[in-house]
């Protein structure tokens, strides 16, 4: 067995491995990466990108049809299916080439193959041709996860799938069945039916994107509802089964057992991570419910052994695991970088409005007991969005009487994707609520209203 020596080795090549063995290689390591499958990882290939390239292909559905209100005659829009899917593989392809070019350019070793730990600081690496031992001085665990599955429900990826197979539809079904209405369930939901599907939301819980603040968990419903989209919360999956080509399925809510079947199902119900058949167990590494355990600064139980992204604690975001892969590079390059602040983490859902969300909900922060301030403002008052004819939602700021920090913010609404980022940035610079008044922002632009809400949570609004 040929055996090669690193500073750093990196298992899997996803938005937090990738950007791992990056950054560990500017800081003078000498660094391999072992992916399985595709360099960029789920989110790259299957997940993040191609399904936002699914949506704008919606977006522009959805503005051709309704041109008229901007003065503009256009035909009746048509959409190709098959066409919308290439470019959405397309794009998926070109972001994962460039991946490859940035680890080249940043000398990093890359390798596909499986990576396997088998104790001490080892890795044994499957590539199809003789196998290769690595030794690292440290190693990064940035496995990733797979689509979660319902015990006694069969994926067929034909009329019952999970991303892969809602992500490649060679047609558009006439009814589709989503099951989970976190951020892939509401996507596929808007994209769906944006496409002429006649969509059905099902949703354990009491409320859709539950993880989200209740006022925007209820406007965005309102907003599925006034779309066509049936929403059935509180409501349990009791089985699912392909009958003929069709998704047959038994729903219980409200003390009863409903029978309904679809052209489709799609289960949206979450992940599962990657932590079968890696070693963990040979290496000693402490795994709990499911995922890696890891301290703040992403150790594992075994020294020189870290851990990131979907395989350790949430929130499992593409995001999150970049920003923990550059924080495990800088510690063994013996930096001491700042520790995740898991309560600035963004979160985003790519909906129709789009939602932006950062730090606690209305719930969370009242459960501290502490005095707050809390402001909004809609868009319906806002000049940039009133002339782009998305004036439905609203930016809402929740503030710390006392010290004026901001305890979180939540946005729906037209590129609040974008919007929640100002406030990404202000939370790392610990802003307060002066802070942002004190900021002149340029008008017209949807970012006013993070002036106007913070401006309201403090008695001061003027625009509403």
């Amino acid at each position: 067995m040929r055996t090669k020596e690193y500073d750093v080795a990196v298992v899997g090549g996803g938005p937090g491995g990738y950007v791992a063995a990056i950054r560990a290689s500017q800081l003078g390591q000498k660094v391999i990466l072992i992916e399985q499958e595709h360099l960029g990882g789920i989110c790259l290939n299957w997940g993040c990108i191609p399904t936002k390239a699914l949506l704008a292909s919606a977006d522009v559905l959805r503005t051709i049809g309704r041109a008229s209100n901007f003065g503009i005659n256009a035909s009746e829009p048509r959409a190709d299916i098959q066409a919308i899917v290439v470019r959405s593989r397309q794009v998926a392809a070109q972001l994962s080439g460039g991946i490859k070019g940035l680890l080249k350019k940043n000398a990093v070793d890359v390798i596909m193959g499986r990576g396997r730990l088998t104790g001490g600081r080892s890795i044994a690496v499957e590539t199809g041709e003789a196998p290769l031992q690595i030794s690292a001085g440290n190693i990064i665990l940035a496995t990733g996860a797979r689509a979660r599955q319902l015990p006694g429900i069969h994926v067929d990826d034909d009329v019952i799938v999970t991303y892969k197979g809602a992500l490649q539809p060679k047609t558009i079904p006439k009814s589709l069945l989503i099951v989970g209405s976190g951020a892939i369930g509401i996507e596929f939901a808007c994209f769906y039916s944006t496409m002429g599907s006649k969509v059905t939301i099902v949703e354990a819980l009491d409320r859709i994107v539950p993880t989200e603040d209740h006022e925007v968990s209820a406007h965005l419903e309102k907003c599925l509802v006034k779309s066509g989209v049936e929403v059935l919360t509180s409501c349990k999956l009791e089985s699912l089964e392909n009958q003929g080509g069709r998704a047959v399925c038994a729903l219980g809510k409200d003390g009863l057992t409903i029978s309904r079947e679809f052209d489709r199902a799609i289960l949206a119900i979450g992940i599962s991570a990657n932590i079968e058949d890696i070693g963990l167990n040979v290496a000693g590494v402490k795994i709990e419910r499911g995922l890696v355990v890891v301290d703040e600064s992403c150790r594992t139980s075994v020294p020189g052994i870290f851990a990131i992204g979907d395989i350790v604690p949430g929130p499992w975001l593409a995001h999150k695991a970049s920003h923990e892969g550059v924080l495990c590079a800088e510690i063994i390059a013996g930096q001491s970088p700042h520790s995740l602040d898991r309560t600035s983490i963004p979160a985003c859902t790519y909906s129709h409005p789009q939602i932006g969300s950062i730090g606690l909900t209305e719930t969370a922060a009242r459960a501290l007991d502490r005095k707050l301030r809390i402001g909004s403002f809609p868009y319906r008052a806002n000049g940039k969005s009133i002339a782009m004819g998305e004036s439905d939602g609203f930016v809402k700021t929740i503030f710390d009487d006392e010290t004026g920090e901001l305890l979180g913010a939540h946005v729906i609404g037209a590129e609040a994707t974008e919007v929640i980022s100002s406030f990404s940035l202000g939370k790392a610079a610990e802003m307060t609520d002066h802070t942002v008044v004190a900021a002149i922002l340029p008008h017209p632009t949807l970012s006013e209203m993070i002036h106007e809400a913070t401006l309201n949570s403090m008695g001061r609004g003027i625009h509403f």
